[in-house]
């Protein structure tokens, strides 16, 4: 199966450059989650942690569906 693909990929011209940009996106992404989990703020997570328990929203009708 592998020689299919890399059969094709082959005849494509700058088709290493691929792995490359998905490597920085991937690394980009979690190195941004990272910093952002390390500054948000506490009142924030407490906060957005306590949604689910939240039943005001529920009773005042603040959902919409």
């Amino acid at each position: 199966m592998l020689k299919f693909i890399k059969g094709n990929l082959e005849q494509i011209d700058g088709v290493e450059i691929y792995p490359i940009i998905s490597l920085l996106i991937f690394f980009i992404f979690f190195s941004a989650l990272f910093w952002w989990v390390f500054t948000a703020k506490k009142d924030h997570i407490e906060e957005v942690s306590n949604i689910p328990l939240n039943d005001e929203a529920i009773t005042n009708n603040d959902i919409k569906l």
